[in-house]
């Protein structure tokens, strides 16, 4: 294939274009916010599950404290109303012993009741400051992950402009190319990644090898537009001069 020296020139051009939009395309899959939006979403779920969990024993908790406050209401009123009966002098000696005996009951039960309740009062704050803990905890972590999503988004934006810009860019320069030439450069970018490198000091600039003596002098007697590829990559190599000493 024929090709003129100054057409084989632009190709590093076109290569570097391509370059470039390889390293957008790849950049787009690993953004380091990729993996952190992984990470934070795992810890945003963890910590809605630590605040359900606590936010449960709260409520089961409430229950307990009514429950309990109930039951002391009932005594209380029982209490209230043996009381009242003493007070009444209506009763005889037995229901007054009686009524004396169960009124001392139920002061002992209601003094065990009350120390229950204020038991469950303290486990109740404690769990309270852990449900304000875990909210605030949960809060920072959604704050993390829309941060984190922000700064995607944003990178993600900036790619994609770039990528449009570049591929405008490509297009524009495609056209100067003859069909088959560059048909050859896209055939070697899709099959290894780059179509075309500069060939100097020896070196293939795609693969980085160092050519034999012999693949180089094939490469020097090659007619100036004559379209040579790498003999270990395939990469077209454009041949550049070499310094004067």
């Amino acid at each position: 294939m024929k090709a003129d020296p100054a057409v084989q020139r632009r190709l590093l051009d076109l290569a570097e274009v391509d370059a470039e939009l390889a390293r957008v395309t790849h950049r787009r899959r690993t953004l380091p916010e990729i993996a952190e939006i992984t990470a934070v979403e795992q810890q945003v779920r963890a910590k809605q599950d630590a605040l359900v969990a606590v936010q449960t024993t709260l409520t089961d908790l409430d229950r307990d404290v009514k429950r309990q406050e109930t039951e002391i209401d009932q005594v209380r009123a029982r209490g209230e109303r043996d009381r009242k009966l003493l007070q009444s002098g209506s009763v005889g000696a037995k229901q007054l012993t009686d009524l004396e005996h169960e009124l001392a009951t139920i002061q002992r039960r209601q003094g065990i009741l009350e120390d229950d309740l204020l038991e469950l009062m303290e486990r109740r704050e404690a769990v309270d400051a852990d449900v304000s803990f875990a909210s605030v905890e949960l809060d920072k972590a959604r704050q993390a992950l829309e941060d984190a999503s922000r700064r995607r988004d944003e990178a993600l934006a900036n790619l994609e402009t770039t990528e449009t810009r570049r591929s405008a860019d490509r297009s524009v320069m495609a056209k100067g190319f003859p069909d088959d030439l560059l048909k050859l450069y896209d055939r070697q970018r899709e099959q290894r990644g780059i179509g075309a490198a500069p060939f100097q000091s020896r070196r293939c600039g795609a693969c980085r090898i160092e050519l034999d003596r012999g693949a180089v002098s094939k490469l020097k007697e090659a007619a100036a537009d004559e379209v040579v590829r790498c003999e270990e990559c395939g990469a077209i190599l454009v041949r550049i001069a070499e310094p004067k000493a």
